[in-house]
Parts: C-alpha cells; sequence; structure tokens
C-alpha cells in the first residue's frame, strides 16, 4: 500500500480542498527535457495523478547535465519510459500515460486537448511549438509556455508574462514572426516562462546552445508553480 505521507506538507498549505482538486486534474506535458522533466516531477511531487507526458527521444549523454531522468544508468532508454518509471517511485498510484511520439502536423489530431485540463509546452522545434500554442488556445485547457532556457546563467532574471509581452528572448521573437507571417494567431492569451538574460556559448565544439540545470529546472518549476496557482484559484472561486 502507498504511503501517502509525502503530500502531508503540500495538504498543510494548500488545504483539503485545493488537494482534492488537484488530485482531480489532467495535464498533459510536451517536452520531456531540460524544462520539461522538471515541470513533470513537480507536478506529480505536488499531488498530480493523471498526467499524459509527451516525447519522441532518447536520454543521450549530453541530457545528463539538465534533464531530471537522465543519468550514466539511463543513457540510451526512451525519454518518456525513463520519466515514468521515476515518477512510479514517487507515487506509485499516479496515471501516467506515456506517448514516445512528435508532436507536429501529422500527429496533432491523435491529441485531444480538450481532455486535459491543462497544457504546458516545453516544446524546442518552432513549427510544432506554433502548432501546440495554435491548437492549445483553441481547446478548454489552459495553457503555460516556456520559452528559450538556453544561453542562460542567472537564475533571478527567469520571470512570467503573457506571450505578446515577453521582452528579450530569441524564441518568443522568432515565434511572434512566424504568428505574423502565417496569419494563424493564437486564439487567446497565455503566460510563458522566460528571461531575457542572452550570453553567447564560451566553448568550442558542438554546434548547441549550452544550457544549465539551475536555469532549466527553474523553468520547470515555474510552469508546474502556474499550474498549482491556477487550481488553487479556481478552486476558491467554486
Amino acid at each position: 500500500m502507498m504511503n501517502t505521507d509525502f503530500l502531508g506538507r503540500a495538504q498543510l498549505l494548500l488545504g483539503d480542498d485545493v488537494m482534492q482538486r488537484v488530485a482531480q486534474q489532467r495535464v498533459i506535458v510536451f517536452g520531456c527535457g531540460g524544462v520539461g522533466s522538471w515541470c513533470i516531477e513537480a507536478l506529480v511531487r505536488s499531488g498530480i495523478r493523471h498526467l499524459t507526458i509527451v516525447d519522441f527521444d532518447r536520454v543521450s549523454i549530453t541530457n545528463i547535465n539538465r534533464q531530471l531522468m537522465a543519468t550514466q544508468e539511463t543513457v540510451g532508454q526512451v525519454k518518456v519510459e525513463a520519466m515514468r518509471d521515476h515518477l512510479l517511485t514517487i507515487n506509485p498510484e499516479a496515471d501516467i500515460t506515456i506517448r514516445n511520439e512528435v508532436y507536429n502536423q501529422d500527429s496533432a489530431s491523435s491529441f485531444q486537448l480538450d481532455d486535459y485540463d491543462y497544457v504546458i509546452d516545453a516544446i524546442d522545434s518552432l513549427p510544432d511549438k506554433q502548432l501546440l500554442i495554435e491548437q492549445a488556445t483553441r481547446s478548454k485547457a489552459k495553457l503555460f509556455s516556456s520559452m528559450g532556457a538556453a544561453l542562460k546563467l542567472d537564475p533571478t532574471r527567469v520571470q512570467v508574462a503573457e506571450f505578446w509581452k515577453v521582452k528579450g528572448c530569441p524564441l518568443a521573437r522568432a515565434l511572434r514572426q512566424r504568428f505574423k507571417k502565417s496569419q494563424r494567431f493564437p486564439a487567446r492569451k497565455f503566460q510563458c516562462v522566460f528571461s531575457e538574460e542572452l550570453v553567447r556559448n564560451q566553448g568550442i565544439g558542438e554546434q548547441a546552445n549550452g544550457s544549465l540545470v539551475h536555469i532549466t529546472a527553474i523553468f520547470g518549476f515555474t510552469l508546474a508553480g502556474l499550474v498549482i496557482s491556477d487550481i488553487q484559484k479556481r478552486t476558491k472561486l467554486v
């Protein structure tokens, strides 16, 4: 039998009514990387029981510095499988659905976003991110989105703003340009986690943007915090 005492401190802070509502919510997270994995972790540790995780990739050695489920032992494993196995050690009774696939134009119709209360966007690919934002803002679910978490060092500069008010983020700027060029816009406003900071890679080698766990995790934890705070506000309105 599962020991439910792990939620005791959350219950003290949020109260019985909020915790019951947290347990009832259905959340889908797109992206199980440096941001998404920490968001997922925080959601389950906060009492979310019904969770769907979407990611197409396998754990690589370069993931270990910033992705929760990435260890020397999990290199080569399917990310969503490694993440599910880890989450079930926290709450064996959690309802974890995994989808080892890409969210894109071909697969989007297979995701019934109306079935969820919250959609978390932690996707890197610009076309896929644009599509998810378009679809999620037209669904019944509430969307929270991560902007770019790479090339950051200062954790105190991570903040939250409505998408069209995000400043200093190249990813947000590129997304806005894509929306304007396509003349397909989000159906409603949504909150984003971002940082205005932008530093340059110092190392020479792989053509990728450097990133560190103390930034990506804060992005992920902030997304989870937005979900829990929203549930608390909605509970008080009932």
